[in-house]
């Protein structure tokens, strides 16, 4: 015969071998004993926890004539056919595959027949939950009025996806996860029978990979099985289950919490270079930092998972803070999550040690109170300045308000500190500015305006925000600012000074060049360009009269563009020149 897997070979053949599952195996033992059986049940659960192999010892035990305590006897031929399979009166049926209103139809037609050689029928159907809603509603009825001598067990780990009108006419009897210790006793049991030695520690790393599955348990003993040669060893079960040793993840750890960058990149490298699962390091520094919190909080190892109280485990807990363990927690679920979405799993690793080892808070409890204590001793400096500043300040007010008569009578005005900004105004450009300056220019730059304050970046609008435009030719514009450091800014910033001249080019046509202005400077400025024009204008008079005649002024001042400027600006100071 070929060989069989463990978990096939060490099926559970009575109640008493199910391990972890207590509570069902007794209820049920009791029902048997006390004739008190249903006529369906439901086991939920997850996967490998022992719900179909609950099923089939049920059947035995229903059906055993020499069951005793509850416990079928797998010696006589109805409990031999049903651990073989054979006997035709306990169907197992598999739902995933067996779907539709047909097949329940024809199990319930079946059912109406009487068992031929045991005393009930068994229909044990897995995976229940993959039966369409009108397979479901077939069911139903065969599970509200049963045919004498007719079982069902539904089995299935996703209970939420059955309706709740099958649910209901069920009992329902709920498979937990199976503990690390009730795996490992198992196993112990298991390798003791087929006289194999091993070492203690390579079962706790079975039992950690196995997540609460006896089957998933077996199967990874077997791999390791298979690998070693002789003997079991923790090595072994280390490589088959890619876990990690404890001694790397403290060393990770404390290369965190010593902010030593390069020495926890060299261990996470070193860990994937070796083949270590990406998700399966993730996982390990998740429930290793849990098991660091809670032996920290509870000083005991019965809660822990992933850890081994040794040594090393108790100093690295007295060592490490906690806010720092909630940290890695926090960021590597975080980098579970995208991890899946991501073929480089190694880079947001990489990204998440960098992150760890350089820290916002205190990393150890030593730095922790020290820098409490600093915090503390700054602390109480700085409400002693604080205090300092206040009397000096009320002593000021009080001096201020013995001389608010002789402040209120003084004829002078206050005088700007020499600190302060004066901007210095590039009078030329304004002046060009202005020589060309119409009003249809600005009319239509200050249509454009609020849409170019929204087109700004928002350091950009912060600027701009309180800018009006007062001028405006083909060539430029004059930007008026209520505050000398917001014309500072506005000058200088090259980057707004070429946003504003792009978007002007896509509106209006043409990349106009902004100066900016102090609102207060701005009159005297403009002034200084009308009195500047008139002294122009009064110069040229004699000229223009002397080279121009009558006609050939009447003749240019019907040009637009002249017509225009001496609407602005009026026949003074219009210079007419050929």
């Amino acid at each position: 015969m070929s060989y069989q897997a463990l978990y096939r070979v060490w099926r559970p053949q009575k109640f008493g071998d199910i391990a972890g599952q207590q509570a069902i195996t007794k209820t049920l033992r009791n029902a048997i004993v006390q004739d008190k059986t249903s006529h369906a049940y439901l086991f939920t659960g997850p996967r490998g926890t022992g719900k179909t192999s609950a099923a089939k010892i049920f059947a035995k035990a229903i059906n055993c004539p020499h069951v005793k305590d509850g416990e079928p006897c797998n010696d006589c031929e109805i409990c031999q056919s049903i651990s073989q399979g054979k006997l035709g009166d306990v169907i197992e049926i598999d739902a995933a595959s067996n779907n539709g209103v047909e097949e329940i139809r024809d199990i319930r037609d079946k059912a109406n027949y009487a068992p031929t050689q045991a005393e009930y029928k068994v229909y044990i159907i897995d995976e229940v939950h993959m039966l369409s809603m009108g397979a479901f509603n077939a069911l139903l009825k065969t599970l509200e009025e049963p045919p004498a001598n007719v079982i069902f067990i539904l089995a299935t780990t996703e209970p939420h996806k059955i309706p709740l009108t099958i649910i209901s006419r069920t009992q329902r009897f709920d498979f937990r996860r199976i503990s690390p210790q009730d795996i490992i006793s198992r196993m112990q049991y298991i390798l003791n029978q087929k006289e194999v030695e091993f070492e203690l520690d390579a079962l706790t790393t079975i039992s950690k990979a196995a997540e609460g599955g006896m089957r998933d348990a077996l199967s990874i003993l077997d791999q390791a099985l298979s690998f070693s040669e002789g003997k079991l060893k923790t090595e072994d079960a280390m490589r088959i289950t890619g876990s990690i040793t404890q001694e790397l993840l403290i060393e990770y750890i404390r290369a965190l919490y010593t902010q030593q960058t390069e020495q926890g990149l060299n261990i996470l490298h070193e860990l994937i270079a070796e083949g270590k699962d990406p998700s399966r390091f993730v996982e390990d520094m998740i429930l290793f930092s849990r098991d660091v919190l809670l032996y920290q909080t509870a000083q005991t190892d019965v809660l822990l998972k992933m850890g081994k109280a040794d040594d090393e485990f108790i100093q690295l807990s007295n060592e490490v803070a906690s806010p720092l363990l909630y940290e890695v927690i926090q960021v590597f679920n975080q980098t579970q999550q995208e991890m899946r979405l991501s073929n480089h799993a190694e880079v947001y690793l990489e990204v998440a040690t960098v992150r760890l080892t350089q820290p916002t808070k205190p990393s150890s409890k030593r730095e922790n109170s020290k820098n409490f204590l600093e915090e503390d001793t700054t602390s109480s400096a700085e409400i002693s300045d604080l205090k300092k500043q206040l009397a000096d300040m009320q002593k000021l007010i009080q001096n201020m308000a013995g001389n608010e008569g002789a402040v209120k009578h003084s004829p002078s005005k206050p005088k700007r500190s020499k600190s302060s900004l004066v901007f210095k105004v590039n009078r030329p450009s304004v002046y060009r500015v202005l020589e060309k300056a119409t009003k249809k220019d600005l009319a239509q730059l200050k249509d454009v305006w609020p849409d170019l304050m929204n087109v700004l970046e928002a350091s950009q609008k912060a600027i701009m925000n309180t800018s009006t435009p007062v001028a405006a030719s083909a060539q430029g514009l004059v930007v008026t600012f209520d505050y000398d450091i917001l014309c500072e800014r506005a000058t200088n910033d090259k980057l707004l000074l070429n946003t504003i001249g792009e978007y002007l080019e896509k509106v209006i046509g043409h990349k106009a060049e902004l100066i900016s202005v102090p609102a207060e400077q701005w009159p005297v400025i403009r002034q200084e360009f009308i009195k500047s024009m008139k002294e122009e204008s009064a110069d040229t008079s004699d000229t223009q009269s002397e080279t121009f005649s009558p006609e050939d002024k009447r003749e240019l001042e019907t040009e637009p563009i002249v017509s225009e400027a001496l609407k602005i600006f009026g026949e003074q100071i219009v210079k007419i020149e050929e």
